[in-house]
C-alpha cells in the first residue's frame, strides 16, 4: 500500500509472542503501508523492554515511512501481550521515546486484550472472548473496562488452546492407566504426536513453551471430538469456562459478544457448544462476527487518536494514553 501525501499520520503497533506487526495510515486514507518482524520483543526485571521494543520497532517504522509518503506522524496506539502485568517499563518510556524518534505527541499503551475487542466490535458495549494458547474475556459498557481469566495457564485461562490440549493429554494418561474418564482415541493421537505417553512428563515439563507444546494438541482433541464422547466433553467443558468469563464481564442490556483469535479456527466443533452455553449464560447477548483482529484494533484506535480523543474509557494498566507538548 503507498499513498498519501502531506497531513497528520498515525503508527499502529501489535506486539506480541510471534513478533510485531505495524502499520502507518491517516485518518483520512487508512492504512498507508504494514510490516512485519517475527522477533518477539524480550521481557526482564522490568516486565517488556523498551529498549528491545523501540529496537525491534525503528526500522520498521523508518521503512514504513518512507513507503508511505510524507506522513507526519502525530499519533500511536501500541497493543502489546503482557501489557496489564509486565508494561511498566513501556508506560514509563515509550511516550518519550516515540516522540524523540518520530515526533508522536499522542501516544496510547493498549493490554492485547482491548486491541482485540476494538478489532473486533469496535469501539461498542460489549465482550470478547479472546482466545489463542490462553484465553481472556474483557467487556465494556463505555465507562469501564472489566476483565476475566488471562491469568496464564498454572493458574487459569480456563477453555483456551493450552487448558484443551492439557484436558485431552490427561485423558490419554487415563486410557493408559486404564482408570475412569480416558480415551483409547486420544491416547493414540498423543503417542502419534509425542511418542510413547510415559515419557510425556519428561518431555513436556522442561519445556520453555510448554504452553504453546500443549495447545499444540487442542486442534486433535477437536478432531476426535466428533465420535469420541471424552473429547466431545472436553470441549464442552471448555465452552462453559468460556461462557463463565463472557458473563463476568459482559455489561447489561441487549449486549454483543465476538469471538477472536487463533484457537476459534477449530470451528463448529467448538463454536457450537459455546453458543447453547452464552445461551444459558448471557440470554439479553447475541455473538457477532468479529471484524477483525488485534492489529485492526490498533489501527482503528490510532486513527481516531490522529483525528482527536478515544472514545473508550482509560484505564491504568489496560489502556492508557499520554499528550506530549510539542511542536
Amino acid at each position: 500500500m503507498t499513498g498519501a501525501s502531506g497531513g497528520s499520520g498515525f503508527l499502529a503497533v501489535d506486539s506480541g509472542g510471534s513478533g510485531l506487526r505495524v502499520v502507518v495510515g491517516t485518518a483520512e486514507h487508512g492504512p498507508l503501508a504494514r510490516r512485519a518482524s517475527d522477533e518477539p520483543v524480550r521481557t526482564g526485571d522490568r516486565g517488556i523492554d523498551p529498549e528491545h521494543f523501540m529496537a525491534r520497532l525503528v526500522p520498521l517504522v523508518r521503512a514504513l515511512t518512507a513507503e508511505a509518503g510524507a506522513v507526519r506522524l502525530t499519533a500511536a496506539v501500541v497493543g502489546a501481550t503482557g501489557l496489564a502485568s509486565l508494561g511498566a517499563g513501556l508506560r514509563a518510556e515509550l511516550p518519550g521515546a516515540l516522540a524523540r524518534e518520530f515526533g508522536v505527541r499522542r501516544v496510547a499503551l493498549a493490554a492485547d486484550a482491548v486491541t482485540a475487542y476494538v478489532g473486533a466490535l469496535g469501539s461498542r458495549p460489549g465482550a470478547v472472548i479472546a482466545g489463542g494458547t490462553g484465553l481472556i474475556a474483557i467487556g465494556t459498557d463505555l465507562a469501564g473496562w472489566r476483565r476475566a481469566d488471562g491469568w496464564g495457564h498454572l493458574l487459569g485461562d480456563c477453555g483456551g488452546g493450552a487448558w484443551i490440549g492439557r484436558a485431552g493429554l490427561e485423558a490419554a494418561l487415563r486410557a493408559h492407566d486404564g482408570r475412569e474418564g480416558g480415551s483409547a482415541r486420544l491416547l493414540a493421537c498423543a503417542e502419534d504426536v509425542f511418542g510413547p505417553v510415559a515419557g510425556l512428563p519428561g518431555a513436556l515439563y522442561p519445556r520453555p513453551d510448554r504452553p504453546a507444546a500443549l495447545a499444540s494438541f487442542a486442534p486433535r482433541v477437536a478432531a476426535c471430538a466428533e465420535e469420541d464422547p471424552v473429547a466431545a466433553g472436553i470441549l464442552r467443558a471448555a465452552a462453559r469456562h468460556m461462557a463463565d468469563s463472557a458473563a463476568a464481564v459482559c455489561p447489561g442490556g441487549a449486549s454483543r459478544v465476538a469471538v477472536t483469535g487463533g484457537l476459534f479456527r477449530i470451528g463448529d466443533r467448538l463454536l457450537a457448544p459455546l453458543d447453547e452455553e452464552l445461551a444459558k449464560r448471557l440470554p439479553h447477548a447475541r455473538r457477532v462476527p468479529a471484524e477483525g483482529d488485534p492489529l485492526h484494533g490498533s489501527v482503528r484506535m490510532a486513527a481516531e487518536l490522529s483525528a482527536g480523543a478515544l472514545t473508550l474509557p482509560g484505564d491504568e494498566t489496560m489502556l492508557s494514553v499520554t499528550t506530549r507538548s510539542g511542536d
